[in-house]
């Protein structure tokens, strides 16, 4: 039965995560978009709408750009979780562990990212209705180069490094911070999920360098999340992929 429960549990948690990549292919067609982002005819007509005008427009609205977000977040954010729930697998016997405090770890994790959903949602809104970025959330060239330095130059920082410490070895924070049954694994996500909030939110932010709904942005993005938190190279990629943003940043800015 434990096997079983098991095996459902993981196969439920990957498939929502092929829901949520489903969804997100769904909704760039939708936009008539490509795997890059780049707009076909109508993405054109739509990335040059006004959001104040007297029309329908999903995309000028949060519920309809929360709801991407937080899909894509389901998409981007749970396939770096798996190393955390492996590791609390490991000290279900040892420490007490139950599969519901499994269970509680997961949705601590996404309510937090849930919850910055919201906000980059927000974010998103002020700068489409500040006449800063299109409607399909792709930024000028301006905003696109500081981003890149600013998420570069992140990557240097002791914030990151704090942070990449806890999500890189999750053995460690739950060590510290045990607590058993569903409450606690609960208690614990969300304390991980914070953690990985500051450590990852540049690459969200990125997503406004080349378009939001970029399928090509979002995977590139994920597999640098997933490689940071490998235990064997995952501390040796923070500083590398600094540098090249803040290249990439650099070239765009005098180009």
């Amino acid at each position: 039965m434990s096997h079983l429960v098991r095996s459902s549990l993981w196969l439920s948690f990957f498939g929502a995560i092929v829901f949520a990549w489903w969804m997100m292919y769904v909704m760039a067609m939708d936009m008539d978009l490509d795997l890059l982002g780049r707009p076909g005819p109508m993405g054109q007509a739509m990335a040059g709408m006004d959001p104040r005008m007297p029309m329908d427009m999903p995309m000028a609205r949060f519920g309809p750009l929360f709801a991407m977000w937080a899909i894509m977040m389901a998409a981007m954010m749970l396939p770096t979780l798996v190393p955390t729930l492996t590791t609390y697998e490991r000290l279900m016997v040892s420490a007490d562990g139950t599969r519901a405090g499994w269970a509680g770890v997961l949705l601590g994790y996404f309510i937090v990212w849930v919850g910055f959903a919201a906000l980059i949602a927000a974010v998103q809104l002020a700068l489409l209705f500040g006449g800063v970025i299109n409607m399909l959330g792709i930024a000028p060239v301006w905003l696109s180069a500081i981003l890149l330095i600013g998420v570069g130059a992140f990557q240097f920082t002791r914030v990151k490094e704090v942070c990449h410490g806890v999500c890189h070895a999750p053995m460690t924070y739950f060590l510290g911070h045990w607590k058993t049954g569903f409450s606690g694994g609960l208690r614990m996500g969300l304390g991980l999920g914070a953690f990985c909030v500051v450590c990852c939110w540049g690459f969200m932010a990125l997503g406004f360098v080349g378009g939001v709904m970029s399928l090509a942005w979002m995977g590139l993005a994920t597999l640098l999340m997933i490689f940071e938190k490998l235990p064997d190279i995952g501390h040796r990629v923070i500083k590398p992929t600094g540098v090249a943003l803040i290249a990439a940043g650099l070239v765009l800015a005098v180009y």
